[in-house]
């Protein structure tokens, strides 16, 4: 029994629905953060096979990421390109990170507001050694 991807059309929040084939088409779907009835599916990935190879030559032209700390749109499509190049979903929290972006908000602004992203006291797993 499959979980189906929505998104509100009233406040762009992301959600998984858990329905049985059955209930899919005739079930009632409203957003879990604010309640409305107006949401519209989302198309799932679709994959192909590539090699790693050919995955990390897509990812060649990405190498000049100087300057994008000052304009979080422009990280949010690096960010969205390099997750559809490796070829998996990242997962919710991901998404609110890149939808935060691409509405313009600063990735300071993002670490304050949501700050168990980062890991267990703020450590995000990556060692300054």
């Amino acid at each position: 029994m499959p979980n189906y991807p929505y998104v509100c059309q009233d406040c762009q929040k992301r959600f998984m629905k858990f329905m049985t084939y059955a209930e899919y088409g005739t079930a009632a779907v409203a957003c879990p953060q604010c309640g409305s009835a107006h949401v519209q599916r989302r198309i799932g990935r679709v994959r192909m096979a590539r090699s790693e190879d050919s995955r990390l030559d897509s990812m060649a032209g990405m190498d000049d990421l100087a300057g994008l700390e000052d304009d979080p749109k422009a990280m949010a499509k690096v960010f969205r390109q390099m997750s559809s190049e490796l070829g998996e979903d990242a997962g919710p929290e991901f998404n609110e990170v890149i939808d935060r972006l691409e509405r313009g908000q600063s990735p300071e602004d993002i670490e304050r507001e949501l700050p168990g992203l980062g890991g267990a006291d703020g450590d995000d797993g990556f060692s300054d050694d």
